[in-house]
């Protein structure tokens, strides 16, 4: 791992062998019609806020093979995405082995391609079943999740590349039991909030458990959703309580883990009343979010300071409908994370998110996160320029930059 400057003023960042470059996706963001989770119900509640149905998104239950084929065509090494709860399992205790085939074709596809199956087992979406009698809050969710993994890891183990038990509890409970933008839709109820991020720290052990005792040998760990987070004058402990209570409770419970997903987007400040407003002087992207490349390294160093784990940065990426500064963003933050490296921390990947401009929960499909297009109607998939230009980093192992 090496950094150089040629006399062009050219800075080549070289990053270790071996070192994985992904994209990530998430089932129902992209498959469509997943009518049986609570998200389906969530987004057709005329109450909930959420400003559209998820519908067919990007068709990628039946276009998956398009997907595989757009990341072994760039070049990129490994592809996250994650398994549908809700098809799996569709009644307690029903497992649908269709469904199941379907997810193993996919595995089989990206090793066919040299793509590593990185597999996410919950991604936000719950089985109706399951929310019809409390969701994370009945007493048997984290057993409930364990069963299906250990059927699903049953079915796919030998196929998988890395796993990823959940990703981001800290995001289900916060939206989901404090903002109310998420369901099941409750607001500041720390109670239930805290309740909800220990169910979901027991299910993660749980399904460490279960993947571990099943075929094949492959890393296992968790995602979590974190941010640089700063203090304004007279902030300093609610900035602090905020990292405890967001971040530093799911990086704790990775003890044992094999490495820690860092997802990571922005900068976000506490003054003494609260959350401060953003920097006027930063620009925001779609998501109404500081621009904050560099975040990407305070992330990793938090995560891998407190954990103790190998870090992989299984999300980065700008929500922006200008592909020329999604690519100065994600160089930013690839030069972000090369100085980690630098610093001789273990950081084994970066994944961008996302492959697809998709369904961004209770945005609807305003957001444009993707380096694909999904025409509307034909869902062609039409990359974009920074998805040749990311496929350029992940085959030449490194990135050159042209900043003094």
């Amino acid at each position: 791992m090496t950094t150089a400057r040629d006399a062009a003023g050219e800075k080549s960042l070289d990053f270790p062998e071996g070192f994985t470059w992904g994209v990530a996706t998430a089932a129902h963001q992209i498959e469509g019609g997943n009518v049986n989770n609570d998200w389906w119900a969530w987004e057709h509640d005329p109450d909930s806020g959420t400003v559209a149905s998820s519908g067919d998104a990007c068709d990628s239950f039946h276009r998956w093979r398009e997907d595989v084929d757009l990341v072994g065509d760039l070049g990129l090494t490994a592809y996250r995405f994650s398994l549908e709860w809700s098809r799996i399992e569709p009644a307690e205790g029903e497992f649908s082995l269709a469904a199941l085939e379907h997810y193993r074709r996919m595995c089989a596809a990206c090793r066919g391609r040299g793509v590593l199956p990185v597999v996410t087992f919950h991604h936000f979406t719950t089985p109706l079943w399951l929310t019809g009698r409390g969701g994370w809050e009945a007493p048997d969710a984290p057993e409930c999740f364990a069963r299906f993994v250990t059927r699903a890891a049953a079915y796919l183990g030998d196929l998988i590349g890395w796993a990823c038990t959940i990703n981001e509890p800290n995001v289900v409970g916060v939206m989901g039991y404090f903002q109310g933008q998420y369901p099941p839709g409750v607001k500041d109820d720390f109670f239930r909030f805290s309740a909800v991020n220990e169910a979901m720290v027991r299910a993660h052990r749980l399904a460490v458990e279960a993947l571990r005792s099943g075929p094949g040998d492959y890393p296992v760990g968790l995602t979590i959703s974190m941010a640089e987070i700063t203090a304004e004058a007279g902030g300093e402990s609610l900035r602090d309580a905020a990292e405890e209570v967001l971040e530093n409770t799911f990086l704790r419970a990775t003890a044992g883990d094999d490495f820690v997903g860092v997802q990571c987007y922005t900068r976000m400040h506490f003054g003494p009343d609260g959350q401060a407003p953003n920097d006027p002087s930063v620009p925001v992207t779609q998501m109404d979010d500081e621009r904050w490349p560099q975040a990407v390294e305070f992330c990793v160093r938090r995560a891998a300071g407190i954990s103790g784990r190998p870090v992989v940065v299984t999300e980065n990426g700008i929500a922006t409908a200008d592909d020329a500064d999604r690519i100065a963003f994600l160089s930013e933050a690839i030069e972000s994370a090369h100085r980690c490296l630098a610093e001789g921390i273990d950081l084994r990947g970066y994944f961008v998110w996302s492959l697809l401009d998709n369904f961004e929960w209770h945005l609807g499909y305003g957001p444009q996160f993707g380096m694909v297009s999904v025409a509307p109607g034909t869902f062609e998939r039409r990359p974009k320029p920074s998805a040749y230009w990311f496929g350029q980093v992940a085959r030449a192992n490194g990135l050159v930059t042209r900043r003094p």
